[in-house]
């Protein structure tokens, strides 16, 4: 395995904007070589976090997007016997070579990368409660061995690890010792408006202005069972802006209001709270 690289500080890109306590922590994490697992309300970022870490070291992102059915196994390599079966089947290829066979998944390309990626694991708390544990196992040991061909696959370079949580479950302690650990808070009105800049350059700053003080009444009204998050709130001043919308406020003719609200009983509930002449918040 190579030697540990040089410290890079990571200080966000022109499209991720960040702050003092979420840089501390990936510059931790890179400096300790150890995973970094990063919480936080759907919406935060969290996700791409690993594709602005990758962007801003100039390395390769894999993603593995987490199942209830996954197990670390499954990020090591699968054998294809259905693949394997067929060919046999129908004499379509040499079945005896079995590493044709072999598919490698994101743990296993990570570790066989010539050059050091950016592996993603999304939602790791939608597995079972073993997966955490057993993933940190392999990626503590950077090695792992093919059973059904004998081969061990040796990592060349230690992968940038980025896990993300929804909260969904508690995860087991000896996971969370060997992680550096980030819980992402909604960004504040300050950070907000500052993205809202970076996705929509030249915005009119009253139009700016208005949707974002309504979006945040609407993550206040506590009834809501799923609050606005960061892209719902880039995709509604985008569709006011293609519709050609330069004023709006908070009463029951609220444009497009289904970009910011993504459930029936929110809806139904917004417009309750409006129909007794009042405004959404609890």
């Amino acid at each position: 395995m190579s030697q540990a690289p040089t410290p890079v500080r990571f200080k966000g890109t022109d499209t991720y904007l960040t702050h003092e306590s979420l840089q501390a922590a990936v510059n931790c994490a890179l400096t300790l070589q150890r995973p970094l697992l990063v919480k936080g309300e759907p919406g935060t970022g969290k996700t791409l976090l690993a594709e602005a870490i990758a962007e801003a070291l100039g390395h390769r992102l894999l993603t593995w997007h987490v199942k209830s059915t996954t197990r670390a196994q499954d990020g090591l390599y699968v054998y294809d016997t259905v693949q394997r079966l067929y060919d046999s089947r129908f004499n379509d290829g040499d079945v005896r070579d079995i590493r044709k066979y072999i598919r490698q998944g994101p743990l296993g390309e990570a570790f066989s990368s010539p050059e050091r990626v950016v592996l993603l694991i999304d939602e790791v708390d939608k597995a079972d409660l073993e997966f955490p544990n057993d993933l940190l196992h392999e990626l503590d040991r950077m090695r792992f061995r093919v059973t059904e061909t004998g081969d061990e696959v040796v990592a060349k370079h230690r992968p940038v690890v980025v896990i993300t949580s929804n909260n969904e479950k508690e995860l087991p302690d000896a996971f969370l010792r060997r992680c550096v650990f980030h819980f992402i808070d909604f960004p504040d009105a300050e950070l907000m408006r500052r993205i809202v800049d970076v996705h929509h350059p030249g915005l009119d700053g009253a139009l700016a202005e208005q949707a974002m003080k309504i979006f945040y009444e609407l993550r206040s009204f506590t009834r809501l069972r799923k609050k606005p998050s960061t892209s719902e709130l880039i995709d509604w001043i985008a569709v006011l802006k293609a519709q050609g919308v330069h004023d709006i406020k908070m009463d029951e003719q609220l444009p497009f209001l289904g970009a910011l609200l993504k459930k029936e009983q929110d809806l139904v509930s917004v417009a309750e709270a409006f129909g007794r002449g009042r405004r959404p918040r609890a």
